[in-house]
């Protein structure tokens, strides 16, 4: 269950931190107060999209925590599989909001993102707003009502996947099921590519060695005379000495130094073997002269072949490789149409299977649904019986549609308002009040479906007033009994019913508006529903009526 939640800087609630407990916590004030506030800055907590709107005027930034406890194992086995494990079954999640739009979320103190905390807490807390109780007037969410009442979603996911492997190989054989005319046109194109490619014959770094090649081509006088004058210098040219004489000529002149001299011997050794290395040295350049091969008839060959190369590679890839690929995958398809029919049958076989499959899984999607949608409208007329709408008859009414991802049945509630008159879809006979009740009544038939420990309902009752308030109020206190429950209302004969008392109070100082939260008991709580009931002056029989009320509820 949610034990805290601490607010700061959001929209009029500067900091406010709020002790909650199990069974029927409700928050009253008056309009403006910021009760709807306070559903935003939950909401933001549990990871749903928020804005920079939310920070209070003049702050940098905005933060929200709520403090989970006696969190039961399935959800705690949750947050362990995602890294966030639970210590004694409690979990503190955090968000901050900035004032250029980001957010930093918090799960026991570890970095998070919006989504993991969304995915986390969904299991913790069930939110119903006024705007839920337009979703009945969606009949695609009538479907996911007697699902979740039905236990299916397991049966369902089963077909899902049937389904889906089942239009995957629909699309895929649709794909072969090309004209004739087609498959030829498309033959003749990758058998003209593949011999285009196979014909210039190209292996991988040809084009670097060719580029190379075309280059010494290019330049062969320039290296044939820098490695003839790199001869002269080393050997001379017969005119004068070169430098592997004037080498050896140094050496001879040491030698007969060190014969003196102890420590011209290493210098001597030094310059020795420098004299060889000038030899190898020359030995090379020579060979290198010897083995030039710089015909300038290969020019034209070079650059016709490049030529080509380039071509390839304008229609196919930016090099060799992806070329060469491009080649590969060409033959693939080609291969793929030439057995194009084999395949086709194959796949038409495979297809007719996995739908068989998936007709299969609909067929006992569709009766496990049917079973479950009457077991689900008599527990909720049950409900709404209670909630003094007795009259009512709700029915399903079922269409057979082609398979889709959610089977093949389009279910809708249709409602009869009152006895003798004929059912019809909710959005033209449903009032808001009835709305309000009717939603109430799946959200508890629901609720005993789910391990959620914590339902959060805001101002469930609008559009209610009078007996039809005080059956909200007793069916809340009823719901509360094995599971936590927070309620926003205006209503007194709702909040006489909480068990915790919670007053939103906003007041202005210094030009500012301020927005406190504190819990009520005692003759503060007969003050707080003497003013919902009388408003802003409370008489003493307005204080009576409070007295009576509360005295009801706890019978």
């Amino acid at each position: 269950m949610l034990s805290q939640l601490y607010i700061r800087n959001i929209a009029v609630i500067q900091e406010a931190t709020i002790e909650l407990a199990q069974g029927l916590n409700v928050f009253t004030g008056e309009t403006g107060a910021g009760k709807t506030i306070l559903i935003n800055a939950i909401n933001a907590v549990l990871g749903e999209r928020t804005s920079r709107e939310l920070i209070r005027t003049g702050e940098e930034k905005a933060e929200v925590s709520a403090l989970f406890t006696a969190i039961g194992p399935v959800e705690q086995e949750i947050f362990a599989q995602a890294g966030y494990a639970c210590d004694d079954g409690c979990a503190l999640v955090s968000r901050e909001i900035t004032a250029d739009g980001r957010s930093t979320c918090r799960i026991n103190g570890r970095p998070a993102t919006a989504s993991i905390l969304k995915l986390l807490t969904s299991g913790l807390i069930n939110i119903h707003g006024q705007h839920d109780n337009q979703q009945l007037l969606s009949p695609q969410r009538h479907l996911s009502f007697i699902d979740g009442y039905g236990e299916l979603e397991e049966l369902r996911r089963q077909y899902a996947s049937a389904y889906h492997t089942w239009q995957a190989v629909k699309r895929e054989l649709e794909a072969l099921s090309t004209d004739e005319a087609e498959k030829a046109r498309r033959m003749d194109l990758l058998t003209y590519q593949i011999n285009e490619i196979d014909g210039a014959q190209l292996t991988p770094g040809e084009e670097e060695e060719l580029k190379a090649q075309r280059r010494l081509v290019k330049n062969a006088l320039n290296v044939t005379q820098a490695l003839g004058g790199s001869l002269e210098l080393l050997n001379g040219d017969g005119e004068s000495e070169g430098l592997s004489s004037l080498m050896s000529m140094l050496v001879d002149n040491l030698q007969e130094a060190a014969k003196y001299l102890e420590g011209a011997q290493p210098v001597c050794d030094r310059l020795t073997e420098l004299t060889y290395e000038l030899e190898g040295a020359g030995e090379d350049i020579r060979e290198l002269l010897e083995n030039l091969d710089c015909d300038p008839s290969q020019l034209g060959y070079l650059e016709d072949r490049l030529a080509l190369i380039h071509s390839l590679e304008r229609k196919y890839g930016p090099d060799i490789p992806a070329v060469l690929a491009f080649r590969e995958k060409a033959a693939q398809e080609l291969s793929q149409i030439e057995t194009s029919d084999e395949r086709a049958q194959q796949l038409a076989q495979q297809q007719a299977q996995l739908l068989e499959n998936a007709r299969t899984l609909a067929q006992e999607l569709s009766r496990r649904r049917l079973a479950a949608a009457n077991a689900f409208i008599q527990a909720v007329q049950e409900e709404l019986a209670f909630l003094d709408m007795p009259a009512v008859r709700l029915s399903v009414r079922r269409e057979e549609k082609p398979l889709a991802p959610d089977g093949a049945d389009s279910l809708e509630l249709f409602l009869a308002a009152n006895p003798g008159e004929e059912p019809r879809s909710l959005s033209k006979v449903a009032s808001g009040g009835e709305l309000a009740r009717l939603m109430l009544s799946i959200k508890n038939v629901l609720a005993d479906r789910d391990n959620i420990g914590t339902l959060i309902f805001d101002e469930v009752d609008t559009g209610v007033s009078g007996r039809a308030a005080q059956k909200i109020g007793k069916k809340l206190r009823q719901v509360a009994q094995n599971r936590q429950v927070i309620v926003v209302t205006h209503l007194a004969q709702v909040a006489c019913y909480g068990q915790h008392h919670l007053l939103i109070l906003k007041e202005a100082r210094e030009g500012r508006t301020y927005t406190a939260i504190r819990p009520l008991a005692g003759e503060e709580r007969v003050q707080e529903l003497a003013r919902i009931i009388g408003g802003e002056t409370v008489s003493p029989l307005a204080l009576e009526h409070a007295r009576e009320m509360l005295a009801q509820a706890a019978q």
